[in-house]
């Protein structure tokens, strides 16, 4: 005889989170989330489509959901191809004339096109579109010591592009490319920090940035030390005490900058766990590390 108890048991803890969801997807029903999709959640395979599946469900759940990201692991693979070694200063990739062209053919026209494509097998709706199309981005040069080339820092977003996208029922996938303040001019963004900028363009609600840590951690060797909420006033110390330290200070700097210009509440959670995005946002219980005013 088959017992019911079991199959019961799991429907029921089925219809619990759904249940438990409900206040959540009202909260966020017609707000706009931007992600910052990077780092590990960009591999291939079922963790990409796990992240696009989360994409999708927010979509039809009335949720408006804006793609940002960058591909540097993908740009150093066509580097290797055309015998061009990635350059980098402190960390950050210095971009002459050839590595800008390969930037913008990578993220423009491979990157954001494979994730318009997922998303559509799943059955959404994207567009794919750069900081290029229409002066959605604009930039100047990047201030900085040691000179990075053709980086640049945005100085202007246009959010109407993005808005008539989400109006019309898709998700817009932006790849972190923007127009010069000159004529002919054209730069490459860092994807957090493009993320950030057009998260505060359009109201948004959250700025989610995707990597491959759990989040800020108090001790990087044990992830039970998660922080899991901070405000603004506690940052400070957290760098004077070397907590918020290496790879995590740009991370943490563009959240801040998001915060500060009016987003209520930005996270950095690992991408790496399956339906992390859902979890955060349609659950009681967080995961990442959440950064609010």
């Amino acid at each position: 005889m088959i017992s019911l108890k079991d199959p019961l048991t799991k429907i029921k803890k089925q219809a619990e989170i759904m249940y438990e969801s409900l206040p959540y997807i009202q909260r966020y029903h017609g707000k706009t989330i931007v992600i910052k999709y990077g780092g590990a959640a960009m591999q291939r395979g079922e963790m990409s489509r796990n992240v696009m599946g989360d994409v999708v469900l927010l979509s039809l759940v009335g949720i408006r959901v804006v793609i940002v990201h960058g591909g540097g692991p993908e740009i150093n693979e066509m580097l290797a191809k055309v015998g061009k070694k990635p350059r980098f200063e402190n960390g950050l990739r210095y971009t002459d004339h050839e590595t800008m062209d390969i930037a913008q053919m990578v993220l423009a026209g491979r990157v954001s096109k494979q994730i318009a494509q997922l998303i559509g097998e799943l059955g959404g709706r994207a567009l794919s579109m750069s900081g290029m199309d229409g002066r959605l981005l604009v930039a100047k040069k990047h201030e900085s010591d040691p000179d990075l080339g053709l980086v640049g820092d945005i100085t202007h977003v246009d959010s109407d592009p993005i808005n008539l996208a989400l109006s019309g029922g898709y998700t817009p996938i932006i790849s972190s490319i923007a127009c010069g303040e000159n004529p002919g001019e054209v730069y490459n963004i860092n994807a957090d920090s493009a993320a950030a900028q057009i998260a505060a363009a359009l109201g948004a609600e959250k700025l989610i940035l995707l990597t491959d840590v759990r989040g800020l951690l108090r001790d990087p060797s044990y992830e039970d030390t998660l922080i899991s909420s901070l405000t603004l006033s506690e940052i400070p110390q957290l760098v004077k005490s070397e907590i918020i330290s290496g790879g995590m200070i740009p991370k943490v700097e563009c959240c801040v900058e998001a915060v500060r210009r009016g987003v209520p509440r930005a996270h950095i959670l690992d991408g790496r766990i399956p339906h992390s995005i859902l979890v955060e946002l349609l659950s009681d219980q967080g995961i990442g590390t959440m950064i609010l005013s």
